[in-house]
């Protein structure tokens, strides 16, 4: 009995730690469609740091991000323990379709313009190797990154839902930022 009950106190250990290491270290994530090609394919799986929503920092230039698209409501802790995928798999939840991948293209005081088919950072227009292809979306408007906020796009720009359509996307709805991203920084 004395050696049941140890296999339980080590199992309930392990499911504890996984969980505390998902909800604050790192979690994988599935893309979901097209809007991050070529960099990323549908249905591929990236490992995720969330110690930038952890510690609230915010994330470089060209970092790719998983983001929640429910720009309009607060996030929780709750949100964060109820998206673990262990815990999905334990309550049956469905999987979730307001978590996008994208790329970091502005940070609070950003002045951004879509013009010439391309996006311009504070009057200069950006180098992006990782787009698919040339941008159809140009704008008169002129957007500026509030504080405590990043403008986020799909490197697909043809076909990505995201800042564009969404708004600036709050710091905390920044879930992580994907590990090994070759274009961070630009």
């Amino acid at each position: 009995m004395k050696e049941f009950f140890g296999w339980v106190r080590s199992i309930c250990f392990a499911i504890v730690l996984a969980l505390a290491l998902g909800i604050f270290v790192f979690q994988p994530y599935k893309v979901d469609g097209h809007s991050m090609d070529p960099t990323l394919q549908d249905e591929q799986r990236v490992f995720v740091s969330k110690l930038s929503h952890t510690f609230s920092y915010l994330p470089d230039y060209g970092d790719i991000v998983v983001v929640d698209s429910r720009v309009k409501r607060n996030r929780t802790l709750m949100d964060d323990i109820t998206g673990h995928p262990l815990v999905k798999m334990i309550t049956g939840q469905p999987e979730d379709k307001s978590m996008y991948i994208k790329r970091v293209i502005g940070k609070p005081g950003d002045v951004l313009e879509f013009k010439d088919h391309q996006v311009y950072r504070n009057g200069v227009p950006l180098e992006e190797p990782y787009i698919k292809e040339k941008m159809e979306y140009m704008s008169d408007q002129v957007v500026t990154v509030p504080e405590n906020h990043v403008f986020v796009m799909g490197d697909n720009r043809n076909d990505s839902t995201d800042s564009r359509e969404l708004g600036a996307i709050p710091m905390n709805h920044i879930i992580g930022t994907m590990i090994n991203n070759p274009f961070s920084s630009q």
